[in-house]
């Protein structure tokens, strides 16, 4: 029989390396400016829209950008802390997405108020909600590989958390680069189909990031 110091010094050689885990703020950070990346070569690429100028006039634009640039930041920040199992002991923190959202279902509601008489809807729909998803495609793809390192017992909100962040990409992309001033138009088709990605998202967070 194998003399148990042997065996013990025998297993400790055996014993690889373990990469210590980003700091959930530093995964957030690398997340984000990943993404921030992304969105600025995106729009390089596309092009902002013709009145971007004359829209950061607007009060009301600017704000819908900024509250949105605020989802993707928090969004970002809570998908890290739920990769961890106790959240990093910060459950406050990683549920700061909901008071964001809901602050930005009252500017929305607000700058829908503001809009009147209507601006006339633009001639296409859908194709708004389609070209978002397909922008929001890779972030969610690095986002749910780095979160897969991890080890969240939230998997199913993690999972939706991921998604909202990587669609508020492309929310932000469309909105800098699409030419509408449709409030009702933007309600209905860049943001309300939040709801059916957050709600994929507990899905696929149950596929993906289970273990």
């Amino acid at each position: 029989m194998e003399n148990i110091d042997d065996l013990v010094a025998r297993l400790a050689q055996d014993v690889g390396v373990v990469k210590p885990a980003l700091h959930p703020f530093a995964l957030s950070f690398k997340l984000a400016g990943i993404a921030a990346i992304y969105l600025v070569l995106s729009l390089a690429v596309s092009g902002l829209r013709p009145d971007w100028l004359e829209q950061f006039h607007n009060p009301w634009f600017v704000t819908e950008i900024a509250v949105l640039l605020g989802i993707f930041f928090t969004t970002s920040l809570s998908a890290a802390l739920l990769g961890f199992p106790d959240q990093f002991q910060k459950r406050k923190l990683s549920l700061a997405p909901i008071g964001m959202f809901a602050l930005f279902s009252l500017i929305m509601f607000f700058a829908w108020s503001a809009d009147s008489p209507p601006t006339p809807l633009p001639v296409h729909s859908v194709e708004c909600s389609l070209s978002i998803t397909l922008m929001a495609l890779p972030p969610a793809v690095w986002t749910f590989y780095a979160m897969r390192s991890y080890a969240s017992t939230h998997y199913r909100l993690a999972g939706s958390v991921a998604l909202l962040s990587a669609f508020s990409v492309g929310a932000l992309w469309l909105r800098l680069h699409e030419a509408t001033n449709s409030v009702i138009h933007v309600i209905e088709w860049h943001y309300l189909p939040m709801l059916a990605i957050g709600f994929f998202g507990l899905w696929l967070g149950k596929w993906l990031l289970k273990w």
